[in-house]
């Protein structure tokens, strides 16, 4: 818990008293490689900060082909199908574990308590939704003005790790191209 503490530290100071009740309501979760974290049609019940592993975010299809990835989330980043956790109503979109994950997280019931009850909880709620409003912003904005090579390339000088960690299919179908055509895309870089 101490990388959570370390990340909201960077902004404001906590009292002993808010983390204890803060991370009183912390639940850690882990998933494997592969397994999914919130299944579209399911409302979001949690936000969650990565402490280990990275996942995806996408829209499910009937093949898994044609799966539509719109984003990533990393260690030391929350993650959340946030429109649904803020509403409370079922997600559009799946969360799926792309490594052995480990997450800590706060339900939507308890974060209202947090809230309601410290002098941080506010803080902690706004750096969230922030967190997860710039990573949907970016997204947004390379989709309207970059090239999927100049995105392709802008994903792994931000992370360089990816193209240990995420399948190539997954990356294709982010930077909104084939497979085939991100394999012509790679050739032309190399």
């Amino acid at each position: 818990m101490d990388e959570i503490r370390t990340y909201i530290n960077q902004f404001a100071p906590v009292s002993d008293i808010d983390w204890e009740l803060f991370t009183s309501k912390l639940v850690e979760r882990t998933f494997k490689k592969k397994e999914t974290i919130l299944k579209a049609g399911v409302t979001e019940n949690y936000i969650s900060f990565i402490k280990e592993g990275s996942v995806r975010l996408f829209i499910p299809k009937e093949s898994s082909d044609k799966e539509i990835t719109f984003g990533f989330c990393f260690e030391n980043q929350f993650v959340s199908a946030y429109d649904s956790f803020l509403v409370q109503e079922p997600s559009d979109h799946s969360v799926q574990a792309l490594v052995d994950t480990v997450i800590l997280s706060v339900s939507h019931k308890d974060l209202q308590e947090i809230y309601e009850k410290t002098a941080i909880g506010n803080l902690i709620g706004r750096l969230a939704a922030e967190n997860l409003f710039i990573t949907k912003s970016k997204r947004l904005q390379s989709l309207l003005d970059q090239t999927a090579e100049e995105r392709y390339l802008s994903i792994f000088k931000e992370r360089p790790q990816l193209l240990k960690e995420i399948p190539l299919k997954y990356i294709s179908s982010y930077i909104g191209v084939t497979p085939q055509a991100l394999s012509r895309i790679r050739k032309r870089i190399s």
